[in-house]
This record gives structure tokens, C-alpha cells and sequence, in this order.
């Protein structure tokens, strides 16, 4: 729920992504919560998750988002004392912020063994989530996928359709009347 909406999904391989999920901010974030946090990874390890469900084996296709869940599960433990193990205390820098961005941990090499073990479990955790959403919702799940299948690219709007169980065809006029009735409950119809 406190995830961007989803703009387009595609599965047409464009260089090396296979396929992607574009999502498109409705408000400006100043700041991100822990929960938001462990939503976003859960959604980034969907893909591996319903390769798995769906294909009982997995592909390299969910790397990248891989490599991002990992990168945010480790920045919450290191940089943003999000971790169980060590609450506040920070761990790690910021190193070249101009340049590369990358990161810089401050401490001893157990320390590190702990942090890697913690970011482990947040990325299970999310996995498990992840697997679990999708069974409760396979019918959905193989819905969107079909549609997906026969149209290479879909919108936002279609794949809520399909959740909704609305005609996806129509998506347009259904996000359209949801963006009317949004701003009608703000005043600005």
C-alpha cells in the first residue's frame, strides 16, 4: 500500500533487463519509512518469487532487482538504523557522494559477518512475504501474466483492472474515472 503505482509493465527485452516494471511517483517523498522500506523490497523480490512459484526453477531475469533489494536491505541495517541487531548505531558512510556513491562500512570484520547475516534475514523475510502474496493470489497472478503474455506491455491501469476484476481493455476510462473521483473527494473537480 505505501508503494508507487505501477505505470507500465513489460516483458519485451530491451538490452540486458528481460523485461521491467515502471512505477511513477504520485507525490513528492522527502523522507522514507522502514515499512516502506521493506514493502519496496518485497515488491523488487515479486519477480524471483513468482519465477519460482510459477516455473518451480529461476532465471538470471531477477538480478538486477536482486542486487537493488540487497542494496536497500543494507543501507537500512548500515546507514539508516533500521537493523534489529544494531538499532541506531551507524555503520557505514557514504564514500565519493559525488562520484560513485558508494558505501563505506565502519567497523570491525565480525561486525561486518553480522551486518551480512541481518541483511540476509531482512531479504528472506521480504522473499517469504513476496512468495506468500502471490500464492494468495495466484488466480490473479496468472491473469496478468496471460494478459501480459498476449500484449508484450501493458499500463498500470490494466493490470488494476485485472485485479479488480474489471476488463483491462477498458483500463483507460477506469483510471480515468479514479482520477475523477480522486479529485473530486479533494475539492478540485
Amino acid at each position: 500500500p505505501t508503494q508507487d503505482p505501477v505505470h507500465q509493465i513489460s516483458i519485451i527485452q530491451r538490452g540486458m533487463a528481460a523485461g521491467y516494471t515502471m512505477y511513477l511517483p504520485t507525490e513528492e517523498k522527502g523522507h522514507t519509512s522502514k515499512n516502506q522500506m521493506l514493502e519496496q523490497i518485497c515488491s523488487l523480490l515479486g519477480g524471483r518469487a513468482a519465477e519460482q512459484l510459477t516455473q518451480n526453477d529461476v532465471c538470471t531475469g531477477a538480478s538486477n532487482d536482486i542486487e537493488r533489494a540487497t542494496d536497500l536491505a543494507r543501507k537500512m541495517v548500515t546507514m539508516f538504523g533500521m537493523g534489529d541487531e544494531f538499532g541506531v548505531m551507524g555503520l557505514a558512510t557514504v564514500q565519493s557522494q559525488y562520484l560513485d556513491g558508494g558505501m563505506g562500512l565502519n567497523c570491525a570484520q565480525e561486525t561486518a559477518a553480522v551486518i551480512d547475516r541481518e541483511v540476509k534475514s531482512i531479504l528472506e523475510r521480504c522473499h517469504q512475504e513476496a512468495i506468500k502474496l502471490l500464492e494468495d493470489n495466484r488466480e490473479k497472478l496468472d491473469e496478468i501474466a496471460g494478459y501480459l503474455l498476449k500484449k508484450e506491455t501493458i499500463t498500470g491501469g490494466e493490470m488494476m483492472a485485472i485485479l479488480e476484476g474489471k476488463d483491462p481493455a477498458l483500463a483507460e476510462s477506469y483510471s480515468a474515472d479514479a482520477g475523477d473521483r480522486r479529485r473530486a473527494l479533494e475539492g478540485d473537480v
